[in-house]
């Protein structure tokens, strides 16, 4: 015989109601909410410790005097392969420059004189442009008369790696590969000379 409690109680069974304080679930077998919005995001929560966990790239070399210099592969404006490793063994100035850099009019002559003047001592010069057009800087390689090959750079990424705010900027390089000085802003005839001395006298 049900009782008209037993009836309440059957009902709020199954209806998961409120009975005396407390939720009473029926007989279908269902877990708690929570318990499957905890399920839902445990394994978010798996993956962010995991990432934290794992190495992140490595950062990539960037260019301090008495380090070596950071390497780079481009092509310069006639397509042609420009590559620092290649120059192993060699003094190298690499001149950060751009056809819209006012300095650089007064810059290049110095440049082209020290490569006339020390090519017999393996003197290499390479530019790399600088956020600026290959058309503007072929056209300025062509009014100074500048032979050595310059070169684009995608993304700035050379730029970054040497720590570049603006043009000019340049950085003698010694034939062992390291970096042995930096110019930051336009070179004076004293400045090339003085920075010249320090990766020419290296046999």
């Amino acid at each position: 015989m049900t009782t008209a409690r037993g009836t309440e109680a059957s009902m709020t069974a199954t209806t998961g109601e409120v009975l005396g304080g407390a939720i009473v679930h029926g007989g279908s077998g269902r877990l708690p909410r929570a318990y499957y919005v905890a399920a839902a995001i445990a394994p978010f929560l798996i993956l962010a410790v995991w990432a934290t966990l794992l190495p992140g790239p490595a950062a990539p070399r960037l260019a301090r005097v008495g380090e070596p210099a950071p390497s780079f592969v481009l092509a310069d404006l006639d397509g042609n392969r420009l590559s620092l490793g290649d120059l192993r063994g060699r003094p190298v100035i690499v001149n950060f420059w751009a056809s819209s850099c006012a300095p650089c009019v007064e810059e290049f002559p110095l440049l082209t004189a020290a490569l006339a003047t020390h090519r017999g001592d393996g003197l290499a010069v390479v530019g790399i442009l600088v956020r600026d057009s290959s058309e503007g800087a072929r056209e300025f390689m062509a009014r100074m008369g500048a032979t050595w090959p310059s070169a684009m750079d995608p993304g700035d990424a050379v730029a970054s790696q040497y720590g570049i705010i603006g043009p000019p900027d340049s950085f003698f390089i010694g034939r062992d590969g390291s970096v042995v000085s930096r110019q930051i802003g336009p070179l004076s005839a004293a400045d090339l000379e003085r920075r010249l001395a320090g990766i020419l006298g290296e046999e």
